[in-house]
């Protein structure tokens, strides 16, 4: 197997003294901080390593995407037509030449180049429904590749969005997720507007999974949620039966078993701990996986590789990155240089 990296990010919000983009080889090296082409400072939301060519990496930033075609040692700035956060890439599962990212404010954009050239798909408007102090922004963005016309992008503070042509048009599909707190007054909760369901409506990843057709699965404040209608009406996954950590910022299939789901499950947004769960049977039953290590902060976002399902990380949000790279036996940190205040991102490949 071809040399692999292991990436993270950090961001500049919370006033952190060091923010940017930090590699290193898996399994040896520490980690370096290249910033050759990027701006300085450089805010990393998110960071995705192409799954056919990993030698071709995308960061998200505070003024756009940016791309690397040597592991991250290099970067540039693509032809992007808007100067606008950047909060997720996808890069789509059957035509790898094509590339999405989601922006702040809501908006979805395309690249049928591998990522050298972008165009603006949609700037999707929606009734604003819990009011938050900063701009609503595209978390995740997820396609169904049974119905590859199908997308889904869930909304930080705006619930779910889907799309049915490619990501030119998007319809809010967050009633569901209301009604739920209708329905299940333990759901309701509100920190910042006076929406007793801002707490559903506070999305952070969304995912498909090939295993469960026409199913979509939902990170969000109050926990992990799925959808059997692609968006229409959601259920509790109930995760807290198995987890005394439910704030979820994260859930992705396996890449080598789609039945296997993984999440981040921890206290709340600046929480002292967190975990890593694992669930074999499509979140039916989860268990914790990340032994020997105790993360100190919430975990923000984790990694699987595309390759080796051996391979498993997670990022805490106070600059401790924890993994496996042997399918659990054994695992271990990785700490980001002092003053990564918002490390939100980890990739690898």
């Amino acid at each position: 197997m071809a040399e692999s990296y292991l990436y993270a990010g950090a961001g500049m919000w919370r006033g952190g003294s060091l923010s940017g983009v930090f590699r290193q080889p898996v399994g040896r090296g520490t980690w370096e901080q290249p910033k050759a082409g990027l701006p300085d400072p450089v805010s990393v939301h998110t960071i995705t390593v192409h799954p056919t060519h990993p030698e071709r990496v995308f960061i998200g930033t505070q003024d756009g995407p940016y791309v690397s075609n040597d592991h991250g040692a290099n970067w540039h700035r693509p032809d992007f037509p808007d100067h606008v956060q950047i909060w997720s890439i996808l890069v789509h599962p059957e035509n790898p030449n094509v590339i999405f990212a989601g922006g702040a404010p809501i908006s979805v954009y395309r690249s049928d180049d591998r990522g050298e050239h972008w165009r603006l798909l949609s700037r999707p408007v929606f009734a604003e429904r819990a009011p938050m102090p900063f701009t609503c922004r595209v978390m995740r963005i997820a396609l169904d590749p049974a119905r590859p016309d199908n997308l889904y992008a869930t909304l930080e503070v705006g619930g779910v969005m889907r799309s049915r042509d490619g990501g030119v048009s998007w319809d809010d599909c967050s009633d569901g997720l209301v009604e739920l707190t209708e329905r299940k007054p333990h759901l309701k909760n509100r920190q910042v507007s006076k929406v007793d369901a801002e707490g559903m409506l506070d999305g952070h990843a969304v995912c498909v999974s090939t295993a469960d057709p026409g199913a979509v699965f939902l990170a969000c404040r109050m926990g992990l949620f799925r959808s059997a209608d692609g968006g229409t009406r959601w259920d509790d996954m109930e995760v807290g039966r198995f987890s005394p950590l439910t704030y979820a910022r994260d859930v992705r299939p396996a890449p080598q078993d789609p039945r296997r789901l993984y999440a981040c499950l921890s206290v709340h947004a600046t929480g002292d701990t967190g975990s890593l769960a694992r669930s074999d049977d499509l979140g039916q039953s989860w268990q914790r996986i990340d032994h020997d290590v105790t993360p100190t902060a919430t975990l923000m976002q984790l990694a699987l590789h595309q390759r080796d399902p051996d391979q498993v990380y997670g990022a805490a949000r106070n600059g401790r990155i924890i993994g496996t790279q042997d399918g659990g036996k054994n695992w271990n940190e990785y700490p980001l240089p002092a003053g990564c205040e918002d490390t939100y991102a980890v990739a690898c490949g």
